[in-house]
């Protein structure tokens, strides 16, 4: 999966290259059986004065107020409930891995694709234009595809493509920027009837890592399950109907690069109908079908018929393309660029560990890989004002926490201790709920039976959740279909329950069967709230310097509160006191903020069984700026840091007391994206960085930037060519000055696309062999200025071979404590006014 830095904004966006406007066209009938048939194969107050009631009314009520509820009961009775659903959800997840590696030659055996697992990762960290990338990796594979070749049945065929495509494209990704790609490598099989298929699916795994990561789960997991999957089905005596295309592409970290190439200049792209897109957040555990489409519902009920397990949320979906997760796979590039329908798949467990060193082989399991009318309406609308006060009132006193904890350095305090979270923001978040509606119980609802009000509330959390499926079903969210679950069970509930609530009041028989009917929303919301939590807390710890965790996190548990408090706030007027209640939440909220504040709970870990690293990115940069006349006008070297959390270094300048904030670097005004070499556009997101002075870094192996030619265009514009060479990864900065703009380049679709701060960012990558990169831009001269049209700049970023290090990043590297992931590297720097 493709990450921004580990944080930043993902859009639906407009891309440019041969993007098409429009949805997805619908299949013709015979197609849509045909990939469908090949993704089987490939899946193996005022109440007070009205409470008047007729005698059977009043009976009813003074016998339900006669047995209401002791408040140690309910609160232990509650509790319990709560446990055993949050056991359910776990025995539930826990089953959904539990499968046994096949030892049939026609049966996917996961031993055999652990073997290859291993034997990818030991190659080490494989970067895209690194010899591990580029040669051992696709050596492997090819070895292994020949062996699963001959041994496969003959009424199959195998082909096989090494592709080495070049190109690039726009994308609003990360704030938008430009990528343009050389000579990378893409492993293409085929796999069809021996007489040939005019269809295929394609089943999609990148090969390639980050840096400094041996990528065990993102991305190699995948392809050693589509090994196997490639194996087994070679050997079948059961002819396929149409292809299967497994790709194994090895750019997929350089921001999506090697999908874009094969689906827009490969053959085979042609012949396909659908696809699988194979994915991790995280490490291990189960695969989330996160994304879908577009249209097509016959994929999703291709894979819940064919997978043994299938295990897919539409929330997931929704969520994932609303913005909010810093992170984007090949889907989009499929979606956008081919048009074709997909299903996107990711391993969502563990997610402290994904990007990092520990994302090893060992930490994927075996079993992970296989897998009265006025009256009422007056009361009414006035629970409905103080159940939305109460909500409001729980958020506020939780942010005002956060902001405490934030201001005081302790963010993150929970990154290592989840039940911190729960124990501090949770707890105040609850009792603030009990608070208000019992102050409410007290001085409005002073002459009300608790049996009214229980009806009441009930209903006041009835319309809240009708409100939200009224919403989402207008807007067309098919997240929808949660709120009609908590409308509809409820309602029913409530409806075979009234007679004998009328008759015998709030008493255990009432307790039993009410928890029983609320039994299948709350346990959906437990399923939903876990994945919640299992995907954003990780991502807190890599959300850049400029969002405080704290407060993101502070607020999904009092959303997460409101949603489960919502059908028990009734039971706070049907209890006699919540005294005992609210001293119990409140002490513990109490003990766990002072122990917070006290530093007690250090955010990281360095333990090998669940490691939590702080990261850390460390760059050996020389930069050189260039004025109007081409001479250089400054020169400087040094270490710049950047940490990816809100803690900045704070937990580190006691290790390393070099690194302060006497140290903090200072942005460069005159120059595009503060004079730094970003490697992703993401600076608006961490603008906390360090800068410690060092010798030049001399790389064996120089990029060279010039200027090959500067033409007046027939349109009164300037046109200005560039040639660069260098490292496999490069990065290219523009900034226009006042008076002029960039109208066009030779780059995606020929607009300019800015990034966030509104300079142009340009990612460039290549494989081992690449010529010059040359490419033009056209600035539109409107008024000229003394100190030129436009800067421009080039970042060159050494990530493998003996030019990544130098011996003054090894020993500051060295020094970092173990709960850290420092990943360093050597880059230059040259800027240029034209």
């Amino acid at each position: 999966m493709e990450w921004g830095s580990e944080s930043g904004a993902v859009r639906r966006h407009r891309i440019g290259g041969e993007h098409r406007d429009g949805p997805a066209p619908a299949l013709q009938p015979e197609r849509e059986a045909a990939a469908q048939e090949s993704l089987a194969d490939a899946c193996g107050g005022g109440g007070a004065r009205t409470r008047k009631r007729s005698a059977k009314g009043s009976g009813g009520a003074s016998r339900g107020a006669e047995t209401g509820l002791s408040e140690g009961r309910a609160a232990l009775g509650l509790a319990l409930y709560l446990l055993a659903l949050r056991a359910l959800v776990q025995l539930s997840l826990q089953q959904l891995m539990l499968h046994r590696a096949a030892g049939h030659s026609g049966e996917f055996n996961a031993r055999q694709a652990r073997d290859y697992l291993e034997h990818i990762t030991s190659i080490g960290p494989r970067t895209t234009g690194s010899v591990e990338n580029e040669i051992l990796t696709v050596r492997y594979l090819l070895e292994q595809i020949k062996l699963i070749e001959v041994q496969s049945n003959s009424l199959h065929k195998i082909s096989v493509d090494v592709q080495r495509p070049t190109g690039s494209f726009s994308i609003d990704f990360l704030g938008g920027f430009t990528s343009y790609y050389d000579n990378i490598t893409n492993v293409v099989v085929k796999l069809e009837p021996r007489d040939g298929a005019q269809h295929a699916v394609l089943a999609n795994c990148h090969f390639d890592s980050v840096a400094n990561s041996p990528g065990a789960s993102d991305d190699a997991v995948s392809c050693s399950v589509m090994l196997e999957v490639l194996r087994v089905l070679s050997k079948s005596s059961e002819a396929l109907h149409h292809a299967i295309i497994f790709l194994f592409n090895g750019a997929e970290e350089n921001v999506l690069q090697a999908s874009h190439g094969f689906i827009t200049q490969h053959p085979w792209a042609s012949l396909i109908r659908a696809f699988i897109n194979l994915e991790a957040a995280g490490v291990g555990g189960k695969e989330l079908v996160f994304q879908t489409g577009p249209e097509n519902p016959w994929l999703v009920q291709a894979y819940v018929s064919s997978a043994k397990h299938p295990f897919a949320s539409v929330v997931a979906q929704e969520v994932f393309q609303s913005g909010i997760i810093p992170s984007d796979t090949d889907f989009r590039i499929y979606r956008d660029f081919g048009n074709i329908p997909g299903i996107d798949l990711a391993f969502i467990e563990n997610g402290y560990i994904y990007h990092t060193k520990y994302d090893t082989a060992d930490r994927i399991l075996t079993d992970s890989i296989q897998r009265a009318a006025a009256t009422y309406t007056k009361d009414f609308f006035c629970g409905l004002g103080i159940t939305l006060i109460s909500w409001f009132t729980s958020l506020v006193t939780v942010l005002i926490i956060a902001v405490f904890i934030s201001l005081i350095g302790q963010s993150l305090s929970w990154y290592n201790h989840f039940y911190v979270s729960v124990c501090l923001y949770g707890t105040a978040a609850v009792a603030k709920i009990i608070f208000i509606h019992s102050l409410a119980k007290k001085f409005y609802f002073v002459n009300a039976s608790d049996q009214y009000l229980g009806d009441v509330f009930f209903d006041v959390s009835l319309l809240v959740h009708c409100g939200f499926l009224t919403a989402l079903t207008y807007r067309g969210l098919c997240s929808a279909f949660i709120s009609a679950v908590w409308v509809a069970l409820p309602l029913l509930t409530k409806l075979c329950m009234h007679k004998d609530l009328k008759q015998y009041g709030a008493g255990g028989k009432f307790i039993t069967f009410y928890l029983l009917g609320m039994f299948i929303p709350y346990l959906y919301a437990l399923y939903l709230i876990w994945a919640v939590f299992e995907m954003f807390t990780p991502i807190l710890g890599r959300s850049g310097s400029e969002i405080p965790p704290d407060v993101v996190l502070a607020s999904i548990l009092a959303g997460c509160t409101m949603i489960l408090s919502s059908y028990f706030i009734n039971f706070i007027y049907l209890a006699k006191s919540t005294k005992r209640t609210m001293l119990t939440l409140t002490l513990v909220c109490t003990v766990t903020f002072l122990l917070v504040c006290s530093g007690t709970f250090f955010p990281y870990s360095s333990n090998p069984s669940s490691p939590k690293p702080k990261r850390v990115f460390l760059q050996h940069v020389t930069r050189t700026f260039h004025g109007l006349d081409g001479h250089v006008v400054k020169r400087d070297s040094g270490i710049w840091i950047n940490g990816f959390d809100y803690t900045g270094m704070s937990h580190i300048t006691p290790h390393i007391p070099e690194i302060n904030d006497s140290t903090r670097a200072h942005c460069e005004e005159n120059a595009p994206l503060c004079g730094f070499p970003w490697y992703l556009p993401v600076h608006f997101l961490i603008r906390k960085n360090w800068y410690l002075p060092a010798p030049e870094v001399s790389p064996r192996d120089p990029a060279h930037f010039r200027l090959v030619s500067k033409e007046q265009t027939p349109w009164d514009s300037i046109k200005l060519t560039f040639e660069a060479t260098g490292p496999s990864h490069m990065s290219f900065y523009v900034r226009t000055h006042k008076g002029s703009t960039l109208s066009q380049w030779s780059l995606g679709n020929g607009t300019p696309v800015t990034s966030k701060g509104g300079d142009y960012f340009v990612f460039y990558s290549h494989g081992l062999q690449a010529s010059a990169w040359q490419f033009w831009i056209e600035v539109q001269v409107l008024e000229e200025q003394p100190e030129g049209m436009v800067t421009v700049a080039i970042a060159a970023h050494y990530f493998s071979g003996e030019d990544k290090r130098s011996s003054q990043l090894d020993a500051l590297k060295e020094k970092f404590p173990d709960w850290t992931f420092p990943s360093a590297w050597v880059c230059t720097y040259n800027l240029f006014v034209f």
